[in-house]
């Protein structure tokens, strides 16, 4: 079943669950999260960066819609940080259902103003938008948007919320983008998250979930977080399994190479969907 974000997220944030949102960046990986999503009876979104969708191609959002549509689970097809209108408007014509325009890096005005514009544009075809405030950090070349971490303010949301439009928003309470070095330990600003819930009322998203500990995700679910963006994890798990199989020189065909990738990635996608709370939710759409 095929839905907007908005429609995907409300219940979440009535039903006090986090939808994952995982990023794929090929088709095996694709069937390997519907299926996972289907056999735990969650929700999903599929998440799509930029540098993914140059990588994919647009031409693949047929093949995604198609099997979202026979999905036994509600699906959403997300475009990731959207960094330009003109990205946005790719992601539109090309079929999400859900977009992100990611002006976290800019001036907190010129940051409305781009994200109200792109809200004006996807609210007027029934697609739904997340915004960004505050700013989340950056642990390697291969991670996503991000850098300094710039925590997000509970009354500058509240304004962004109102002059936006946004149906959720991306909050900087202390993740970052990639994988956490051994040295570096995360920790995330749950006091800041508890302000910002209790002022904002739409759905709060958390990006850079990969590699945070896992009771502070669980409380961060618990506090309100009600969409998780998983990529790092998911990536290095199905690219590790891939390199073991890959040390026997005579493995060359797909099915030889691929189903145990998936299924090593499958495992750590399941995790996420058990600590998110959304195992079972499915039945609430």
């Amino acid at each position: 079943m095929l839905i907007n974000g908005q429609a995907l997220l409300d219940v979440a944030n009535a039903n006090d669950f986090a939808v994952p949102a995982f990023n794929i960046s090929d088709y095996a990986m694709m069937n390997g999260i519907f299926e996972i999503s289907e056999e735990k009876k969650s929700p999903v979104i599929i998440a799509i960066h930029p540098d993914e969708l140059s990588h994919i191609g647009t031409d693949m959002l047929h093949s995604i819609i198609a099997r979202a549509h026979r999905s036994t689970v509600p699906v959403t097809i997300h475009l990731d940080h959207g960094a330009s209108y003109e990205q946005v408007l790719t992601a539109i014509q090309a079929g999400f259902t859900s977009v992100m325009i990611d002006g976290s890096m800019l001036p907190l005005e010129e940051n409305i103003a781009l994200t109200k514009r792109v809200v004006e544009t996807a609210h007027a075809v029934g697609l739904s938008v997340e915004g960004e405030l505050g700013t989340i950090g950056k642990l390697d070349e291969e991670a996503e948007a991000g850098g300094e971490i710039i925590y997000t303010k509970p009354d500058e949301a509240v304004r962004f919320v109102a002059e936006t439009g946004v149906d959720s928003l991306a909050i900087a309470i202390g993740t970052s983008h990639g994988l956490y070095p051994s040295t570096l330990k995360p920790k995330l600003r749950l006091d800041l998250l508890e302000q910002i819930k209790a002022k904002v009322e739409i759905p709060l998203v958390l990006h850079g979930g990969s590699n945070n500990p896992d009771d502070e995700i669980g409380q961060a679910v618990t506090i309100g977080i009600n969409k998780i963006n998983i990529s790092s994890d998911i990536k290095a798990a199905y690219h590790q399994k891939m390199r073991e199989v890959l040390t026997d020189a005579g493995a060359r065909e797909p099915n030889t190479i691929q189903p145990p990738s998936i299924a090593a990635m499958k495992v750590v996608a399941a995790q996420k969907i058990d600590l998110f709370n959304a195992a079972g939710k499915a039945s609430l759409y």
